[in-house]
Protein backbone atom coordinates (compact mmCIF):
# COMPACT_ATOMS: atom_id res chain seq x y z
CA UNK A 1 0.00 0.00 0.00
CA UNK A 2 1.13 3.30 -1.12
CA UNK A 3 2.04 5.97 1.44
CA UNK A 4 -0.30 8.32 2.65
CA UNK A 5 -0.24 11.86 2.16
CA UNK A 6 -1.58 14.70 4.11
CA UNK A 7 -4.02 17.20 3.25
CA UNK A 8 -3.05 19.63 0.50
CA UNK A 9 0.50 17.72 -0.11
CA UNK A 10 1.61 16.98 -3.67
CA UNK A 11 2.65 13.50 -4.08
CA UNK A 12 6.43 13.26 -4.66
CA UNK A 13 7.08 12.66 -8.33
CA UNK A 14 4.07 13.58 -9.53
CA UNK A 15 4.48 15.65 -12.88
CA UNK A 16 2.16 16.42 -15.93
CA UNK A 17 -1.31 14.92 -16.49
CA UNK A 18 -3.76 16.39 -18.75
CA UNK A 19 -4.60 20.32 -18.03
CA UNK A 20 -2.46 19.67 -14.83
CA UNK A 21 1.49 20.69 -14.12
CA UNK A 22 2.36 19.97 -10.77
CA UNK A 23 5.68 21.14 -11.18
CA UNK A 24 4.74 24.46 -12.19
CA UNK A 25 6.08 27.60 -10.60
CA UNK A 26 3.21 28.02 -7.08
CA UNK A 27 0.78 31.26 -7.29
CA UNK A 28 1.93 33.43 -4.37
CA UNK A 29 1.04 32.73 -1.15
CA UNK A 30 -0.72 29.19 -2.64
CA UNK A 31 1.07 26.03 -2.19
CA UNK A 32 0.21 24.76 -5.89
CA UNK A 33 0.60 25.56 -9.28
CA UNK A 34 -1.39 27.70 -11.26
CA UNK A 35 -2.42 25.05 -13.52
CA UNK A 36 -4.00 22.94 -10.53
CA UNK A 37 -6.03 25.50 -9.50
CA UNK A 38 -7.25 26.48 -12.46
CA UNK A 39 -7.91 22.77 -13.15
CA UNK A 40 -9.96 22.68 -10.23
CA UNK A 41 -11.75 25.88 -10.99
CA UNK A 42 -12.80 24.26 -14.41
CA UNK A 43 -14.20 21.26 -13.23
CA UNK A 44 -16.26 22.48 -10.92
CA UNK A 45 -17.76 24.99 -13.02
CA UNK A 46 -18.14 23.16 -15.81
CA UNK A 47 -19.30 19.93 -15.12
CA UNK A 48 -21.95 19.17 -11.93
CA UNK A 49 -19.21 18.46 -9.84
CA UNK A 50 -19.48 18.28 -6.21
CA UNK A 51 -16.30 19.75 -4.20
CA UNK A 52 -15.69 16.20 -2.98
CA UNK A 53 -15.75 14.89 -7.03
CA UNK A 54 -13.13 17.45 -7.89
CA UNK A 55 -10.69 17.13 -4.49
CA UNK A 56 -10.98 12.84 -6.15
CA UNK A 57 -10.23 14.26 -9.59
CA UNK A 58 -6.82 15.75 -8.32
CA UNK A 59 -5.87 13.21 -6.04
CA UNK A 60 -5.47 10.92 -8.89
CA UNK A 61 -3.74 13.52 -10.75
CA UNK A 62 -1.13 13.49 -8.34
CA UNK A 63 -2.31 16.76 -5.78
CA UNK A 64 -3.59 16.25 -2.83
CA UNK A 65 -5.90 19.29 -1.89
CA UNK A 66 -8.68 18.99 0.34
CA UNK A 67 -12.47 20.12 -0.74
CA UNK A 68 -12.73 23.43 1.78
CA UNK A 69 -8.97 24.70 0.44
CA UNK A 70 -10.83 23.94 -3.05
CA UNK A 71 -13.86 25.99 -2.28
CA UNK A 72 -11.63 28.94 -1.59
CA UNK A 73 -9.57 28.45 -4.95
CA UNK A 74 -13.34 28.61 -6.48
CA UNK A 75 -14.82 31.72 -4.94
CA UNK A 76 -11.40 33.52 -5.14
CA UNK A 77 -10.51 32.80 -8.99
CA UNK A 78 -13.81 31.67 -10.51
CA UNK A 79 -14.54 35.56 -10.79
CA UNK A 80 -11.41 35.99 -12.52
CA UNK A 81 -11.95 33.49 -15.29
CA UNK A 82 -15.27 34.88 -15.81
CA UNK A 83 -14.41 38.56 -16.15
CA UNK A 84 -11.53 37.86 -18.63
CA UNK A 85 -13.91 35.40 -20.76
CA UNK A 86 -16.19 38.20 -20.50
CA UNK A 87 -14.13 41.07 -21.71
CA UNK A 88 -12.91 38.55 -24.17
CA UNK A 89 -16.42 37.53 -25.94
CA UNK A 90 -17.35 39.46 -29.16
CA UNK A 91 -19.96 42.00 -29.08
CA UNK A 92 -23.51 40.27 -28.47
CA UNK A 93 -25.74 39.22 -31.05
CA UNK A 94 -28.85 42.36 -31.60
CA UNK A 95 -31.58 39.72 -30.21
CA UNK A 96 -31.59 39.03 -26.66
CA UNK A 97 -33.80 36.66 -24.82
CA UNK A 98 -34.84 37.52 -20.87
CA UNK A 99 -36.35 35.14 -18.71
CA UNK A 100 -36.80 34.98 -14.82
CA UNK A 101 -37.01 31.37 -13.15
CA UNK A 102 -37.54 30.97 -9.50
CA UNK A 103 -34.74 29.74 -6.84
CA UNK A 104 -35.34 28.76 -3.17
CA UNK A 105 -32.34 30.36 -0.86
CA UNK A 106 -32.82 29.39 2.84
CA UNK A 107 -36.86 28.66 2.42
CA UNK A 108 -37.82 32.00 0.69
CA UNK A 109 -38.30 32.42 -2.88
CA UNK A 110 -35.67 34.07 -5.10
CA UNK A 111 -35.99 34.97 -8.91
CA UNK A 112 -32.78 34.45 -11.09
CA UNK A 113 -32.94 37.21 -14.13
CA UNK A 114 -31.49 35.89 -17.30
CA UNK A 115 -30.54 37.07 -20.44
CA UNK A 116 -29.03 35.36 -23.35
CA UNK A 117 -28.27 36.62 -27.05
CA UNK A 118 -29.50 35.01 -30.34
CA UNK A 119 -26.72 32.74 -29.99
CA UNK A 120 -27.76 31.15 -26.73
CA UNK A 121 -25.00 33.00 -24.81
CA UNK A 122 -24.96 34.20 -21.65
CA UNK A 123 -25.04 38.05 -21.44
CA UNK A 124 -26.15 38.55 -17.63
CA UNK A 125 -27.75 37.04 -14.64
CA UNK A 126 -29.36 38.63 -11.57
CA UNK A 127 -30.48 37.12 -8.30
CA UNK A 128 -33.02 39.32 -6.59
CA UNK A 129 -36.07 38.97 -4.10
CA UNK A 130 -39.04 40.49 -6.37
CA UNK A 131 -40.65 39.65 -9.86
CA UNK A 132 -41.86 43.46 -10.62
CA UNK A 133 -41.15 46.12 -12.72
CA UNK A 134 -38.54 47.47 -10.47
CA UNK A 135 -36.43 44.43 -10.36
CA UNK A 136 -36.92 44.34 -14.19
CA UNK A 137 -35.70 47.99 -14.62
CA UNK A 138 -32.75 47.29 -11.76
CA UNK A 139 -31.90 44.12 -14.74
CA UNK A 140 -31.68 46.05 -17.85
CA UNK A 141 -29.81 48.87 -16.35
CA UNK A 142 -27.22 46.48 -15.62
CA UNK A 143 -27.31 44.65 -18.95
CA UNK A 144 -27.56 47.31 -20.95
CA UNK A 145 -24.74 49.01 -19.36
CA UNK A 146 -22.42 46.74 -20.31
CA UNK A 147 -23.94 45.38 -23.69
CA UNK A 148 -25.80 48.18 -25.13
CA UNK A 149 -29.30 48.20 -26.96
CA UNK A 150 -30.59 45.59 -28.47
CA UNK A 151 -33.00 46.11 -31.67
CA UNK A 152 -35.05 43.36 -30.66
CA UNK A 153 -36.19 42.13 -27.02
CA UNK A 154 -37.80 38.56 -26.69
CA UNK A 155 -39.31 38.02 -23.38
CA UNK A 156 -42.62 36.33 -21.70
CA UNK A 157 -45.54 37.63 -21.42
CA UNK A 158 -44.54 39.30 -17.80
CA UNK A 159 -46.36 43.01 -17.49
CA UNK A 160 -43.28 44.33 -15.08
CA UNK A 161 -40.91 44.36 -18.69
CA UNK A 162 -43.13 46.70 -20.80
CA UNK A 163 -42.47 49.77 -18.93
CA UNK A 164 -38.55 49.32 -18.47
CA UNK A 165 -38.23 48.21 -22.04
CA UNK A 166 -39.81 51.22 -23.18
CA UNK A 167 -37.50 53.36 -21.16
CA UNK A 168 -34.50 52.01 -21.33
CA UNK A 169 -34.58 50.56 -25.23
CA UNK A 170 -36.79 52.82 -26.77
CA UNK A 171 -36.32 52.01 -30.13
CA UNK A 172 -36.02 48.02 -29.51
CA UNK A 173 -38.72 45.70 -31.04
CA UNK A 174 -40.24 43.82 -27.47
CA UNK A 175 -41.59 41.09 -28.41
CA UNK A 176 -43.51 39.43 -25.75
CA UNK A 177 -44.77 35.69 -26.62
CA UNK A 178 -44.28 32.80 -24.34
CA UNK A 179 -43.01 30.78 -27.33
CA UNK A 180 -41.11 32.48 -28.99
CA UNK A 181 -38.49 32.65 -25.85
CA UNK A 182 -37.28 28.89 -25.65
CA UNK A 183 -34.33 29.58 -26.48
CA UNK A 184 -33.39 30.51 -23.32
CA UNK A 185 -35.50 28.06 -21.08
CA UNK A 186 -32.70 25.78 -21.87
CA UNK A 187 -30.22 27.63 -20.20
CA UNK A 188 -31.88 27.45 -17.09
CA UNK A 189 -31.24 23.54 -17.03
CA UNK A 190 -27.13 24.00 -16.03
CA UNK A 191 -28.62 25.87 -13.05
CA UNK A 192 -31.26 23.01 -11.49
CA UNK A 193 -28.23 20.70 -11.99
CA UNK A 194 -26.03 22.45 -10.15
CA UNK A 195 -28.31 23.70 -7.46
CA UNK A 196 -29.71 20.22 -7.06
CA UNK A 197 -25.66 18.97 -6.79
CA UNK A 198 -25.35 21.75 -4.11
CA UNK A 199 -28.46 21.45 -2.23
CA UNK A 200 -30.03 24.67 -2.69
CA UNK A 201 -28.07 27.77 -2.39
CA UNK A 202 -26.94 29.10 0.66
CA UNK A 203 -27.15 32.71 -0.23
CA UNK A 204 -28.13 35.41 -2.82
CA UNK A 205 -25.14 36.53 -2.87
CA UNK A 206 -23.72 33.07 -3.44
CA UNK A 207 -25.75 32.41 -5.89
CA UNK A 208 -25.42 35.54 -7.29
CA UNK A 209 -21.45 34.96 -7.86
CA UNK A 210 -21.60 31.12 -8.22
CA UNK A 211 -24.07 31.61 -11.43
CA UNK A 212 -22.15 34.56 -12.95
CA UNK A 213 -19.06 32.46 -13.21
CA UNK A 214 -20.89 29.22 -13.67
CA UNK A 215 -22.60 30.62 -16.94
CA UNK A 216 -19.50 32.13 -18.21
CA UNK A 217 -17.47 29.33 -18.21
CA UNK A 218 -20.08 27.30 -19.59
CA UNK A 219 -20.18 29.72 -22.51
CA UNK A 220 -16.49 29.34 -23.63
CA UNK A 221 -16.63 25.37 -23.57
CA UNK A 222 -20.11 24.63 -24.67
CA UNK A 223 -20.26 25.66 -28.17
CA UNK A 224 -23.06 24.68 -29.87
CA UNK A 225 -22.30 21.67 -30.90
CA UNK A 226 -25.55 20.79 -33.14
CA UNK A 227 -24.11 23.91 -35.43
CA UNK A 228 -20.70 22.60 -36.38
CA UNK A 229 -19.04 19.60 -38.20
CA UNK A 230 -16.97 17.48 -36.11
CA UNK A 231 -14.08 19.12 -37.05
CA UNK A 232 -15.04 22.38 -36.22
CA UNK A 233 -16.44 21.03 -32.83
CA UNK A 234 -12.85 19.76 -32.05
CA UNK A 235 -11.00 23.03 -33.22
CA UNK A 236 -13.50 25.49 -30.96
CA UNK A 237 -12.71 23.18 -28.14
CA UNK A 238 -8.94 23.59 -28.45
CA UNK A 239 -9.21 27.37 -29.16
CA UNK A 240 -11.33 27.11 -25.36
CA UNK A 241 -8.68 24.88 -24.04
CA UNK A 242 -6.02 27.71 -25.16
CA UNK A 243 -7.92 30.48 -23.92
CA UNK A 244 -7.76 29.19 -20.62
CA UNK A 245 -4.20 28.12 -20.38
CA UNK A 246 -3.86 32.31 -21.72
CA UNK A 247 -6.21 33.09 -18.62
CA UNK A 248 -4.21 30.93 -15.94
CA UNK A 249 -0.92 32.48 -16.66
CA UNK A 250 -2.93 35.66 -15.88
CA UNK A 251 -4.25 34.98 -12.81
CA UNK A 252 -2.97 36.80 -9.65
CA UNK A 253 -3.11 36.12 -5.61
Amino acid sequence: MGRLCKVDEVVPGAQRVGMIDIEAAALKGHRFSRSVIAYAVWANRRFALSLHDVEDLLAERGALVSYQTIRVWVGRFGPQFAARIRRGRPAAADSWHLDEVVISIRGRKHWLWRAVDARGDTLEILVQSRRNAKAAMRFLRKLMRRWGAPHVIVTDKLRSYTKPIAHLAPGADHRAHKGLNNRIEGSHRPTRKREKIMGRFKSPGQAQRFLAAHDQINTLFRPHRYRLSALSWRHARSDAFDLWGAYTLEMSA
